[in-house]
């Protein structure tokens, strides 16, 4: 009696298992199993051998057939083992054509070497995008209103100038890794019953670079670029509210073995004002004025963003009444229009009258009667009526 496992039971599946249900098995124990995955691990190299084992006889119908009425002793009747101790059919008979699709999906494309036909592609690494900066600046009110050309220092990377980014010592040059032959990747090859799998790996000797920097430049250390304070410009547009972000392409980080500048992101803080207030592009403002002024009108001087302007306050004002100034708001952003500025008159009632202040009051008070507060007039009557039907 042979001692080997079922090789249904190796793969999980059952006897009446189809080709797809085995294909789909047999990839998720040999994605567990490989030896890649389990370096030095002896269990898992002999479970690796043997699910596939399994696998080119359940995927091969006429090595299934005979599995199936003979069991391994008719496998090795026919030479398609011996006894156990490998494979001798090798890969004969298009039952196993799917084994290279099936380890693709755990190395990739390029995967395979030696018997499986190609050593994969140079993945040395190549031109990369520098990094993005962000740099915060505080205006004024006036200055997001109107815009502003500001300038703004800040750190960043710059190309070495003694050895012009190179990262070399002046009058030396990088070499070729000898382990990787510039590719920046090694690769390694595993012999198994199949044929050679290779796997490819980063090289340790270069990082991936390609190349050996065996006299750095004594200025950045080898690194081709150095730490520099650097004063650029910026235009802050008119009309830019707090919180916006500006984004001057280009001017980040410098970039490795030649690639583009990062981008620089000028985030804007506006300074709180202390007569405006601002609603999108719309100016709000409020002006306090007397009860002489809101009874008997007048003309006000009203500040704005663009100065003082003249306003006539027409007699019988309310406190709280909004009035609107055209035009006299925010400009817009990309623009020739602007918002508008809102102003709310709110009565300054007097806390401290002398004598003879608060007897001409009096004497006012006495010489209106009702007759001139027509809305306490009307406040009146409306409580009158809602009261009259508790009267006793």
């Amino acid at each position: 009696m042979s001692e080997k496992r079922d090789y249904y039971e190796v793969l999980g599946v059952g006897k009446d298992a189809d080709a797809k249900e085995i294909k789909k098995a047999y990839r998720k124990l040999a994605m567990k199993y490989h030896p890649d995955k389990n370096p030095g691990d002896k269990e898992a190299e002999e479970k690796f051998k043997e699910i596939n084992e399994a696998y080119e006889v359940l995927s091969d119908e006429e090595k299934r057939s005979t599995y199936d009425r003979f069991g391994h002793d008719g496998l090795n009747n026919q030479g398609g083992f011996g006894g156990g101790q490998g494979f001798g059919g090798g890969f004969g008979g298009g039952g196993f054509g799917g084994f290279e699709d099936i380890f693709g999906d755990i190395f990739g494309s390029g995967g395979f070497g030696g018997g499986f036909g190609g050593g994969g592609s140079s993945r040395r690494r190549g031109p990369r995008r520098g990094a993005d900066i962000k740099q915060s600046v505080t205006i004024t009110f006036e200055e997001a209103a109107f815009g502003k050309k500001l300038k703004v220092k800040l750190n960043r990377s710059e190309e070495c100038e003694e050895c012009h980014g190179s990262g070399a010592k002046a009058g030396t040059s990088k070499k070729t890794c000898p382990t990787c032959h510039g590719t920046g990747q090694v690769q390694s090859v595993q012999r198994t019953p199949f044929g050679n799998i290779a796997t490819q790996r980063t090289c340790s000797t270069c990082n991936g670079e390609g190349e050996i920097n065996e006299n750095p430049c004594p200025k950045c250390h080898g690194k081709g670029s150095i730490r520099k304070s650097k004063t650029i410009e910026v235009d802050i547009p008119a009309g830019i509210d707090d919180g916006q972000m500006i984004k001057l392409s280009g001017q980040g980080e410098i970039g490795e073995k030649g690639g583009p500048r990062g981008d620089l992101y000028i985030v804007v803080n506006v300074q709180r004002h202390p007569i405006f207030t601002r609603d999108g592009y719309d100016v709000y403002i409020e002006m306090p004025i007397t009860f002489v002024q809101a009874a008997l009108g007048d003309k006000l001087e009203v500040p704005t963003l663009d100065g003082k302007v003249s306003y006539s306050l027409p007699e019988g004002t309310q406190t709280g009444t909004v009035f609107r100034l055209k035009e006299k708001g925010i400009p817009k952003l990309r623009s020739n229009s602007r918002g508008d500025q809102y102003v709310k008159v709110v009565i300054d009632t007097p806390k401290k009258l002398n004598d003879e202040q608060k007897e001409l009051l009096r004497k006012f008070g006495e010489a209106c009667g009702t007759k001139v507060h027509e809305k306490q007039r009307n406040w009146k009557k409306k409580i009158d009526d809602l009261f009259k039907g508790f009267k006793k």
